[in-house]
């Protein structure tokens, strides 16, 4: 679909290596913005960034760890260099790593809180101030929370993936009382199952194939209909926030 307020845009995208975050990033630079492709995987966008541009978009490639703070500050300066300040900031990097919590995998649950939640303020810190100056200057200001159907759905062995997604779309909740009264736009996204690399990093045999007879049951999202969300939610006029947008497969609703 085409988002044509999108144009000229300063678009920073996490997770941008695959998944929802290339999909939204294709969406974002078809449509006119300027897009930092932010992940760990600097050969995958790399390649993302040569295929925008042969589409005729504008992105940038921006290696970067959201769990180290140097890492993502250094991140954050590529971004002001090559494209100035961003006012549209997509909090996409996660990984959802399931297991009875039996297991006592702290290895994993580590990982989660500091990619899915303390990687997320990690960003947020970074481009504050650049959202907050967009919007002071009348132009539109977005952070868009890529959260999980999983903050709120109850399913075992997936405590702690949970936990993380229930504080992130809390979080947005709460920065909406900050942000909102300066004309920065805070919305939570919360999609159901979707067709990402997500599922690749469960290393438990039972609950991967657990996961595969939920798609082949339900059937998923795909990454390029969650983009699209992100897209429609960035582009309604400035004083329009869609705050909370769940989005599921009919058949998981």
């Amino acid at each position: 679909m085409s988002y044509a307020t999108l144009a000229d845009r300063a678009a920073v995208v996490t997770g941008a290596a695959s998944g929802m975050g290339a999909a939204t990033a294709r969406l974002l630079a078809a449509n006119g913005a300027r897009v930092a492709l932010l992940s760990r995987r600097a050969d995958r966008l790399d390649a993302l960034a040569a295929e925008i541009a042969a589409e005729g978009g504008r992105a940038i490639a921006v290696p970067v760890d959201v769990t180290d703070q140097a890492s993502v500050d250094a991140a954050a300066a590529a971004v002001h260099a090559a494209h100035g300040p961003a006012d549209l900031v997509v909090n996409n990097a996660g990984v959802m790593l399931p297991n009875p919590l039996d297991d006592g995998r702290i290895d994993e649950w580590s990982r989660m809180i500091d990619t899915n939640v303390t990687g997320a303020l990690r960003i947020i810190r970074a481009f504050t101030a650049d959202l907050t100056a967009a919007a002071a200057a009348g132009g539109p200001a977005d952070l868009v929370n890529i959260s999980s159907i999983a903050a709120h759905a109850t399913f075992p062995n997936y405590a702690v993936y949970g936990a993380t997604k229930a504080a992130l779309t809390h979080l947005s909740t709460l920065l909406r009382t900050e942000l909102g009264p300066r004309d920065v736009r805070v919305t939570n996204v919360e999609p159901g199952l979707t067709d990402t690399e997500l599922g690749h990093h469960v290393d438990n045999a039972a609950l991967s194939e657990q996961l595969r007879g939920m798609f082949e049951a339900i059937g998923g999202l795909s990454a390029e209909e969650i983009a699209d969300v992100v897209g429609f939610v960035a582009s309604r006029p400035a004083h329009v926030n869609l705050r909370q947008v769940v989005v599921l497969p009919t058949r998981q609703a």
